[in-house]
């Protein structure tokens, strides 16, 4: 197991060589979205419309961070359960997304579709969400301000502690 600082302009020249179980302090920017903010790209995507953030070399973290307090960029920010974009993952890093952030298994659509684009799937510690916001330098809330904390958001991250869980080679922790 290594731990590698990574840059998220470097993500898609460095993910061939991470490996599952790989630690990752992750810095650059990341793009917020759950189940509702993904219907809503989805739609603008079916409408051969633009997404709120260019999809090449993205990195999307499935998080629904709370209101910051008072002089803080963010409030909570934890992992939500990456299974319910499943059905949305594919579709994306074909169009071009690289790296997925958030918490728990993922199907074997997104385990290929992950492989066949060179991309990485990394875990974040669930229930951690006031350490996942110590890494958060700002926030901007980009797309679908009426979503509230699923709005999606720009967030500039610096040294977010990750592991990597699935490989673009097929590694994978949830099979050790």
């Amino acid at each position: 197991m290594r731990e590698i600082s990574l840059h998220t302009s470097k993500i898609t020249e460095i993910a061939p060589a991470l490996n599952a179980g790989d630690r990752v302090l992750l810095s650059g920017t990341i793009y917020t979205a759950r189940d509702a903010a993904h219907k809503r790209i989805f739609a603008l995507l079916d409408e051969g419309k633009e997404p709120p953030f260019p999809l090449e070399g993205s990195c999307v973290y499935y998080a629904g961070p709370t209101p910051a307090p008072e002089g803080l960029p963010i409030g909570s920010c934890g992992p939500t359960t990456s299974s319910r974009m499943d059905v949305f993952a594919p579709r994306l890093l074909d169009l071009g997304m690289k790296c997925m952030i958030g918490k728990g298994q993922r199907s074997q659509a997104v385990v290929e579709a992950i492989q066949r684009n060179g991309a990485v799937y990394l875990c974040a510690i669930g229930g951690a969400g006031a350490l996942a916001a110590k890494s958060v330098r700002s926030l901007e809330v980009i797309a679908f301000e009426d979503l509230g904390c699923e709005s999606v958001k720009r967030l500039e991250i610096e040294n977010f502690p990750l592991l990597v869980a699935i490989d673009c080679h097929g590694g994978s922790l949830f099979e050790r």
